[in-house]
């Protein structure tokens, strides 16, 4: 086995990857925001402030800057945008507008999300994307938010469709008129609604049908008029899951890869990019989809330690696509160790080397995440950053990984030492 260095494209983009909801802090008007609240939730704790990013924006840009990155993607959040149905808050599209300028006058590359998983509360209590008139309440949000995405290239209509049609029944707690009574009998193993209620997004049961083909249509929608009032290149980004079958079960892979991703990357056929997002790899056994394989590694959410996961999704995607130009839109790992970090990242980038070697074409890579965030109903006690943040003085201290990544970026995949 020799190393040697990989040079990746010319124009190959290099940042990392937040969300409002998990960053900005105090998105009092969202559905999470009450679901968070909720007695018997199982959230651990409330985001709060999460890391203020909503104050400290410019800092963390500049401080993305400083590291060698060059591109940086958030989320708009919904929310803040019509905190009530039909009325637009001119006050919040300047503030995303702001951020947006920013990173261009910087040098950065924005990556922006429209959907990152939290929607407005009058949403939810509306019936959210099970809600018949969901895909024209997300048409007038995308139609307020098209003039500022001006001068952006890379807009992502709705993150994970996949991971949040499995969420999807969050909306009927909400809807309920005692939704802590909901919970409460959820938690005593009551079907109360239909499947599970999706309050813990990592329950993982399937997505529910209904919810993706809203979002299926709510997607083509933002792209029609995305593609009719801005220069954007226009896509969404799909978890894939990178599912390998147990000898003697291949037969039933196609089955799962077909509910958990292949409609979505389908979808992306008639878009400009799909965004790849994969943190490991699961088997299909004969009870469907397993847990880490027993003396797994684990990371701190109790995925397996699987870096070469991420090429294993580039070349699914591609495949299902059918050649639709990609993204990594998301790929890290949780952990308090920082050299497992690097170790997992280096691994997950050789990945994306082998497939540009193989001619699949790929844009960039964006790490999740930036600041150590709130992660969901794992709150904080999940480090995915490659920053850490002092939650009560909201110091941003990066970690090796960070100084690590920016010289892989500055160097444009030279400093990486891949073995082959």
């Amino acid at each position: 086995m020799t190393a040697h260095t990989t040079r990746f494209p010319d124009g190959f983009l290099w940042g990392a990857s937040t969300a409002a909801h998990q960053n900005e802090g105090n998105n009092t008007l969202s559905d999470f925001w009450a679901l968070e609240h909720l007695k018997g939730s199982s959230f651990t704790e409330i985001s709060g402030d999460t890391v203020d990013f909503y104050h400290r924006w410019k800092e963390d840009v500049d401080l993305l800057v400083s590291l060698g990155l060059n591109a940086f993607r958030f989320s708009i959040e919904w929310a803040r945008i019509e905190p009530s149905r039909g009325v637009f808050s001119a006050a919040a599209l300047a503030h995303y507008r702001a951020i947006i300028e920013y990173c261009l006058a910087r040098g950065v590359e924005p990556v922006v999300t429209l959907h990152h998983f939290s929607s407005p509360l009058w949403f939810a209590k509306a019936g959210g994307w099970g809600s018949a008139e969901a895909v024209d309440r997300f048409a007038d949000y995308v139609t307020a938010v098209a003039p500022i995405l001006d001068g952006v290239t890379w807009v992502a209509t709705i993150n994970e469709p996949n991971m949040f049609a499995v969420m999807y029944q969050m909306s009927l707690v909400l809807q309920a008129s005692d939704p802590e009574a909901v919970i409460a009998q959820m938690a005593a193993g009551q079907d109360v609604v239909s499947g599970e209620a999706g309050i813990n997004a990592f329950s993982m049961p399937e997505p529910e049908e209904a919810a993706a083909q809203t979002m299926l249509r709510a997607h083509a929608r933002a792209r029609e008029i995305l593609h009719a009032t801005t220069t954007a290149k226009v896509g969404w980004t799909v978890a894939v899951q990178s599912l390998v079958a147990r000898a003697g079960h291949e037969e039933e892979l196609p089955r799962y890869q077909r509910v958990w991703e292949d409609a979505y990357l389908e979808a992306s056929r008639d878009d400009d990019w799909v965004g790849v997002q994969a943190y490991t790899s699961q088997l299909v056994g004969p009870n469907g989809l397993e847990g880490a394989p027993e003396g797994a590694e684990l990371t701190q959410t109790g995925w397996a330690y699987r870096p070469d996961a991420l090429g294993i999704a580039l070349r699914r995607a591609w495949e299902v696509t059918g050649g639709t130009p990609m993204m990594v839109t998301e790929n890290g790992i949780a952990t308090d160790d920082d050299r497992r970090r690097i170790d997992y990242t280096t691994g997950a980038l050789r990945g994306v080397a082998e497939t540009l070697e193989d001619g699949l074409d790929v844009r960039g890579y964006l790490h999740w995440t930036f600041v150590d965030n709130f992660e969901w109903v794992h709150a904080y006690q999940m480090t995915f950053g490659l920053v850490a943040v002092d939650r009560t003085t909201f110091e941003r201290m990066p970690k090796p990984s960070a100084f690590w990544l920016g010289e892989v970026a500055r160097t444009n995949g030279e400093s990486l030492d891949i073995t082959a």
